[in-house]
């Protein structure tokens, strides 16, 4: 049996797929395409669009914040402070961030002293915003617990705030800043541009939850606001305040404002208002904030006589001893009727300032032409700005000569029929100590700008003279005297206005001078609302100006002019007293020779 031949099958090997190292060179050229585009990329990055980018990742990181600067610092003329700013914490938060964690919210309340339901109603209406203000102008002790919560989304921020440490003192004059440090009032509003500061910036990296990470460069330093020093003088400001005070309560007055002056600068070396208001405390009524003493104007009365007198002597046409009939007390005028206080008879032109008497003005200025006495009065600064560039000072009211008849003419010379302020009267007295050179009144130390001749300078002193009698024996203002000083000025009372007439209201006035021989200051007051039974000028107003004088001088060194008056008012020295106060002088005089050594008397001998 042959063997079966079983079929052969070829085995075959492995198939050849797509070639390998085809596929590797792709892959490679793939790879190296990547490579290339992701370096042109980068390229275009850095070196084509790098300011674009940076600019984008800027905005998402880099913030440039403000660097706070405080206000310029207010002093007075000796350098004494009058307004600081103070360093504060305000807390602010990111609503976004702080809603996301509502259980701290109660701590947070806490923290900062308020309702929990005002709290949040105030973050959860700025819920989509990134800021908003908690709490501002805490102090660094009221802050540190606050931040020490380490709430997210809380935050604080370096503000400033502003003291006054004369408190209602010198409110009207230095007036407030807002919340944001920026002057409302008074000098601070006047002097705002002067007294801030320009704050500075730098450029810093914050994280996502708004905490700086990094400083990256300062964009600009800050400025501190300058220092504005003031011609007051701290001291003449508590001691007119207290006087003034002592004045209102004493008389049952509503108001009272009274300024000192600089005679030869026009310098306002206090300026008070009373009742005042305390700035550091602004929850006064806003009328109490306004300075009275430039924004109210009110009728002199017979303060203005001075003046009256002295555009008639100015004609040439009467002398100080001219004679002027006032009997009987009363006089006739187009239908209107004159009146002094009394029948004071005959009269010089010295004696109608000495007894104040309507009548003896009214004949005067009825004697001389409309436009010479409303040239006088304007040469002495009524009618127009003080010129110390106060915000809301008053010019006052002076009409046009041409209208006025005999009867306007007639109050005008005693002081009704046009007003002032407080500031522009003791302006007016202040030329008359200055050799008859009215200056423009400011708030700066050495701030002094050019005067202008208002009268020739011997008329001035012999007006001084006229208004020394005012405060003599025999003058209605004896209570404005100074012990060892003379003293020149005038009294008035006016009623005050109302539509169609005048009520049964007054207002007391004094404005003077000293020393009278030479003047160095110059005061005027007026008293609102005293008491009815006692509201003459020199019962209420004259009484402040002596005491404020009297310490003021001693005060500010100024030497007695009138030391005989001091001598006669001094007791008299028994014989006996007086040799043994001398005996007691020569032996203490011994005994310092003998210690000191013959070294020490030669030497003392020589100096003397």
């Amino acid at each position: 049996m042959t063997a079966r031949r079983l079929p052969v099958r070829r085995i075959q090997g492995p198939q050849r797929g797509p070639n390998l190292r085809g596929r590797l060179r792709l892959m490679a050229v793939l790879l190296g395409l990547c490579g290339v585009a992701l370096v042109a990329k980068a390229a275009e990055m850095q070196l084509l669009r790098s300011e674009f980018y940076q600019a984008k990742g800027d905005a998402r990181f880099v913030r440039e914040i403000a660097i706070p600067t405080s206000r310029g610092m207010i002093t007075d003329r000796n350098g004494e402070p009058l307004a600081i700013s103070t360093p504060v914490e305000s807390i602010w938060a990111s609503p976004r961030e702080l809603l996301k964690h509502p259980a701290r919210l109660a701590d947070l309340a806490m923290a900062l002293e308020q309702p929990l339901e005002e709290l949040k109603a105030r973050v959860e209406a700025r819920a989509e915003r990134d800021f908003v203000y908690l709490r501002r102008r805490m102090t660094p002790d009221q802050a540190e617990p606050v931040m020490a919560l380490k709430i997210p989304g809380v935050y604080s921020t370096r503000e400033y705030q502003r003291f006054y440490p004369l408190g209602d003192v010198a409110a009207h004059v230095l007036g407030y800043t807002n919340i944001d440090d920026q002057g409302q009032e008074g000098l601070e509003l006047a002097f705002n541009d002067w007294l801030t500061g320009k704050p500075g910036a730098k450029r810093v990296i914050k994280d996502r939850l708004g905490r700086v990470v990094e400083n990256i460069e300062l964009v600009r330093a800050a400025e501190q606001g300058r220092t504005l020093e003031l011609s007051l003088d701290r001291r003449l400001q508590h001691l007119v305040h207290r006087e003034l005070q002592h004045a209102l309560l004493e008389n049952a007055a509503t108001s009272g404002s009274a300024v000192v002056l600089d005679v030869a600068t026009g310098e306002i070396l206090a300026m008070v208002n009373l009742p005042s208001y305390n700035p550091n405390l602004l929850e006064s009524v806003p009328a109490a904030r306004r300075n009275r003493a430039v924004t109210d104007v009110f009728e002199p009365g017979s303060v203005i006589k001075a003046f009256t007198v002295a555009a008639a002597l100015e004609t040439g046409r009467v002398m100080p001893d001219t004679v002027i009939e006032t009997s009987p007390g009363y006089m006739p005028l187009a239908n209107h009727v004159v009146r002094d206080i009394r029948n004071f008879g005959t009269l010089t032109v010295t004696g109608l300032l000495t007894k104040s008497s309507n009548i003896a003005a009214t004949k005067l200025a009825l004697d001389m032409p409309n436009e010479h006495l409303h040239d006088v009065l304007h040469r002495f600064g009524f009618g127009e700005l003080s010129g110390s560039g106060f915000p809301g000072e008053q010019a006052g009211v002076l009409t046009a000569p041409q209208g006025w008849g005999v009867v306007e003419k007639a109050t005008i010379s005693y002081g009704y029929g046009l007003s002032t302020t407080v500031l522009q009267l003791a302006q007016a007295y202040a030329a008359l100590g200055n050799g008859g050179v009215w200056m423009p009144a400011t708030f700066v130390h050495g701030g002094a700008g050019e005067g202008r001749a208002a009268i020739d300078p011997q008329l001035a002193q012999t007006m001084l003279g006229m208004l020394e009698t005012v405060t003599g024996p025999q003058g209605s203002a004896q209570r404005a005297g100074v012990p060892g000083y003379r003293v020149a000025g005038k009294t008035g009372t006016s009623r005050r206005s109302i539509a169609g007439g005048y009520e049964k209201r007054y207002i007391s006035v004094f404005a003077g001078l000293v020393p009278a021989s030479k003047p160095r200051y110059a005061m005027a007051l007026m008293i609102n609302d005293p008491d009815p039974k006692q509201y003459y000028g020199g019962l209420v107003a004259a009484p402040v100006f002596g005491r404020v004088m009297a310490d003021a001088l001693r005060l500010l060194d100024v030497p007695p002019d009138n030391v005989e008056q001091l001598l006669a008012a001094a007791p008299a020295v028994p014989a006996e007293a007086a040799d043994a106060l001398t005996l007691e002088a020569e032996s203490v005089a011994e005994a310092l020779d003998a210690a000191a050594g013959p070294e020490m008397q030669a030497a003392d001998g020589a100096t003397r």
